[in-house]
């Protein structure tokens, strides 16, 4: 899926949390990840015209931070499960982690979304299966971080050839 369009839809989910992100110290940051699933219609790896969002798709989103303080560092590392909602995203917040000031590009992490089943018999292929490719999103006033990962596929079994034409996966 296009960079631009997770960028996008990562826009109109800033101004709701931002309002709600508390002022903190400037040690502690809100942190979010977020990402969709698509179901892959003509199993191209592309969001094509017939594919449409997967909602009900689980997801294991796996990341690592590191936090700086004066006199230690610390490596905060953790494991969850998400699913999809209705329009086929899946989201973590996580609301404030001590040490991590990334408005000031402080923190060193890394995220990965990994499939784990889908909701649909008709679209259970697993096309992209994980991914760890990101945009990072940082607003400096509230030490909000948003991570857009790219997004994970599933596809069908076998592509419908009146739709998609005679390609092959």
């Amino acid at each position: 899926m296009n960079p631009l369009v997770l960028f996008f839809l990562s826009f109109f989910f800033i101004n709701p949390m931002s309002s709600k992100v508390e002022q903190s110290k400037k040690t502690s940051a809100h942190i979010s990840v977020m990402g969709l699933v698509y179901c892959d219609i003509c199993s191209n790896n592309s969001f094509s015209r017939h594919s449409y969002f997967l909602p009900g798709a689980e997801v294991r989103i796996d990341c690592k931070f590191k936090a700086s303080w004066p006199k230690t560092r610390e490596q905060i590392s953790f494991s969850v499960n998400r699913t999809t909602n209705r329009y086929g995203m899946y989201k973590l917040e996580i609301p404030s982690v001590d040490g991590i000031a990334c408005a000031q590009a402080a923190i060193d992490s890394s995220c990965e979304a990994s499939l784990m089943s889908s909701s649909s018999k008709a679209c259970n292929v697993p096309g992209y299966k994980s991914t760890t490719n990101e945009i990072a999103i940082k607003v400096k006033q509230q030490n909000l971080c948003i991570y857009s990962l790219n997004a994970l596929n599933f596809r069908p079994s076998k592509t419908d050839v009146g739709l998609c034409g005679n390609r092959k996966p």
